[in-house]
């Protein structure tokens, strides 16, 4: 049977509860129709295949696997051809272990420095985060697998990451935040879209009709599973009327009985033709998925090289004085820093990874030929392996500062006195403020490594690998120089984005903004001269020569600006890259072709994409900051008219945004800014809200949780289960307790929150043995249906 004769088989019962998850990990199965389930696994930069009990956090142990290079770090290759590479491997061992869909990459852009999961996300721009994600999406796919970009969209922090409220305009929702996902579907061919948390102007992502209807289903022509991130359902049958698939993780049954009720009681809030759509994509995944071989296994040894070719090719060299690196054979080296002999090599939360093994520095640097020396003053080079702590790097909590922690700087600091000629190794993956670095004669950034971390370093400080790397974020000198850093407030719901598309080097570069190492950055122990550039209809072309004496690789980055707009633009935006690897001595004829992205603007206007008339100046450089050859191309227009008159949108014009007024925000959000939420507690506050309620009692919660993760901090090692419970919401209560809680004990459980203690604990207990017995029919039912 094909699907729609399966659907046309199941009973609105069994349909309602197709549509949410029987446990942590799988959606239901329909034994009488042998449609299994399908199970999904975190897996952004590597498995995490649970063991017995599953939860999402990663308290649970889960089955061996190869922990690559986080997604920051590998976007640093600016290497498509290694992205599919990683992806197949991924998809390999998503089959050896059981799971149908693998949950990520993620590409949510980085907005902000402090986001704690920007280790898990590519750039802070969206053409080199879409493409590097679409080469994830196509090397897993490939493996009869699906992948799941995540997450759709807008979320770019962690603090109250489920009740928070992104306000951001139309075009910049389009430019910045949406472009990345549009490739991952249209070049990758994601099946599987991982909604977020978070509202998107004052709709939670799974619920929201422009996003999930009008651009994802109907714009982009995605026919695949939309599932929910675990807890990011608000309403159910709003979820579903918007083609919403999948609510996860464990919502049991009450979710289920809202459907059916929504579309047999009163004025039908939904018609079963809406949930059979909702559920075809489910039974399509079911039947695919179906002849799937699961007992192949995967070669560790070849996926640990993978994973040591992946950091190879994306560490980034960002200072080499006097050519200090590489070091020669038999240099006197002394090892000191916090990640010698205990590597940080990925990050906290779902994407924690069990690796099938771990390099560490202390093992590995003894197969190469390096002395070494325990006192500092006797080495030729001191080789210091620093960065940021666990805890700084964590879903469910966002960075302090971007500062490298004071300890390990006041150690570093006390090296200078022994040794000068000291070479950093950092792990960290995302931006960090650097005052220390005239500390350091070189420093090599390794990103978050991956499980064959140590080796892979070790290989190009000792210069039998070349580093190839770019950064694929900027790196400030300051916080306080972020073009978000005043549009940042923690405590309120509604976070606008009153910096419009001007995040990173679209701000840095077009305001003028001095910063530590600029997009795109990377040094080599090779050199490379760039000419005879030719512009024309289709792209350019141009010739890389390598100038050094050493074999390796450039990336050469194409952006795109105009001068003579109307338009709110930066000063120029990457559009194309590629990397190229040139023997000593010899060149390249480099082409990177124009697409359907180069040129086009989003139009409040028309509601689509234009092209702006007039001329285009187009630049090819080894970094945003390093223009190496620049032309022209001028273009015909779509559209005449324009959205705005750009001087009555001063800070936009300049670029100069950190200072926006919210009546300037307003004319370019083109509506009314939402008011802040005064009032009692709702079911969509978060449980770290509680610190102003009424009830003693949840004031009391309150501070045990507070209590609970400041502890964690001082010990340097993030409580997962507190950060998340931290930030939820009341609701989530509902959709994460397999059963056990309803939506109207979620809501009883905020009105003692609010004071009404009897009421509200009435309402609890009642509603508990409510639940239990409509719980108990409903399986029933579904086990005897017929």
């Amino acid at each position: 049977m094909d699907a729609k004769e399966i659907i046309a088989q199941l009973s609105l019962v069994e349909k309602a509860a197709l549509l949410s998850g029987k446990n942590e990990w799988e959606t239901r199965d329909i034994p009488r129709l042998n449609i299994q389930s399908i199970s999904f696994s975190d897996g952004p930069h590597g498995l995490r295949r649970q063991e017995g009990a599953g939860d999402h956090l990663g308290l649970n142990a889960s089955l061996p696997a190869t922990c690559f290079p986080t997604a920051a770090t590998v976007a640093n290759s600016w290497d498509e051809k290694l992205g599919e590479e990683i992806g197949e491997a991924l998809g390999e061992e998503a089959l050896a272990q059981n799971v149908d869909v693998l949950l990520g990459p993620g590409l949510n852009m980085k907005r902000s420095p402090l986001c704690g999961r920007n280790f898990e996300y590519f750039s802070e721009d969206p053409i080199l985060a879409g493409k590097m994600a679409a080469s994830y999406v196509r090397g897993i796919q490939s493996k009869h697998v699906y992948s799941c970009p995540k997450h759709f969209a807008v979320n770019s922090r962690e603090y109250r990451r489920m009740a928070m409220n992104a306000v951001v305009d139309e075009r910049t929702l389009r430019e910045i935040y949406l472009t990345a996902f549009e490739i991952a579907i249209k070049e990758g061919g994601a099946k599987t879209i991982m909604s977020a948390y978070n509202e998107v102007n004052g709709k939670y992502a799974n619920e929201n009709e422009h996003l999930l209807v009008d651009i994802l289903r109907n714009e982009w022509g995605f026919d695949g599973l939309v599932v929910t991130d675990w807890g990011a359902s608000n309403d159910h049958v709003a979820g579903v009327k918007c083609q919403s698939n999948v609510e996860m993780p464990n919502p049991g049954l009450d979710s289920a009985r809202e459907i059916i009720k929504a579309a047999t009681e009163g004025e039908g809030r939904i018609t079963e033709e809406e949930i059979d759509r909702a559920i075809l994509p489910i039974i399509e995944a079911a039947i695919y998925f179906k002849e799937n071989d699961h007992n192949k296994g995967f070669d560790k040894e070849a996926h640990h090289a993978i994973a040591k070719k992946a950091a190879v090719n994306s560490a980034v060299l960002l200072k080499n004085d006097e050519d200090i690196l590489p070091l020669k054979a038999g240099t006197k080296v002394c090892l000191r820093g916090p990640f010698v002999d205990k590597p940080r090599y990925q990050g906290s939360g779902s994407s924690q990874v069990n690796s099938t093994k771990v390099e560490t520095i202390a093992e590995e640097i003894k197969k190469y030929d390096l002395v070494i020396e325990d006192n500092p003053e006797a080495a030729d080079v001191v080789l210091f392996f620093f960065g940021l702590d666990e805890i700084a790097e964590s879903e469910g909590a966002d960075r302090m500062s971007i500062d490298v922690p004071e300890y390990q700087i006041k150690e570093l600091e006390n090296l200078t006195v022994f040794n000068k000629h000291i070479v950093g190794v950092m792990s960290a993956g995302s931006s960090v403020k650097m005052p220390w670095l005239d500390n350091l004669q070189a420093l090599l950034h390794g990103y978050l490594t991956g499980q064959a971390g140590a080796s892979a370093l070790l290989d190009i400080i000792t210069g039998k690998e070349i580093p190839t790397g770019k950064l694929s974020e900027s790196y400030p000198f300051a916080y306080t120089d972020c073009s978000i850093v005043n549009y940042a407030d923690t405590e309120k719901r509604n976070l606008q984005y009153r910096e419009g598309p001007f995040i990173g080097y679209r701000y840095y570069d077009t305001a003028d903004v001095a910063v530590q190492f600029p997009f795109g950055y990377g040094l080599s122990y090779t050199t490379f001269a760039y000419s005879n550039l030719t512009v024309t209809d289709t792209g350019v072309k141009f010739k890389i020569t390598n100038t050094g004496s050493r074999d390796g690789a450039e990336i050469a980055q194409l952006y795109v600006g105009k001068k003579d707009t109307g338009l709110i633009r930066p000063k120029k935006e990457l559009k194309g890259f590629k990397k190229v690897w040139i023997n000593a001595g010899e060149s390249a004829e480099v082409e990177i072709p124009f697409d359907d992205k180069t040129f086009r603007y989003f139009s409040t206007v028309s509601n689509k994409w234009e092209i702006e008339a007039g001329e285009y100046q187009i630049y090819v450089g080894a970094n945003v900051a390093d223009i190496k050859l620049s032309g022209e191309i001028s273009k015909e227009g779509t559209i005449a008219e324009l959205p705005y008159n750009i001087d009555d949108l001063p800070s936009y014009k300049s670029g100069k945004v950190r200072n926006v007024h919210y009546e300037e925000f307003e004319k370019l959000y083109a509506r009314p800014l939402p008011e802040e939420k005064v009032g009692p507690l709702d079911i969509n506050d978060a449980l770290c809200q509680m610190k102003d309620a009424k009830s003693g009692l949840c004031r009391l919660v309150y501070k045990i949780l507070k209590n609970n993760l400041d502890k964690s901090y001082e010990k340097g090692i993030p409580d997962l289960n507190t950060m998340f419970i931290y930030n939820m919401p009341f609701r989530a209560m509902s959709k994460m307790t397999a059963g056990a809680v309803s939506r109207d004990m979620a809501e009883s459980i905020v009105t003692i929150a609010n004071g009404h203690f009897f009421r509200g604990l009435g309402g609890v207990i009642g509603g508990f043995f409510k639940n239990r017995r409509a719980n108990k029919k409903y399986e029933a039912h579904l086990n005897h249906v017929e």
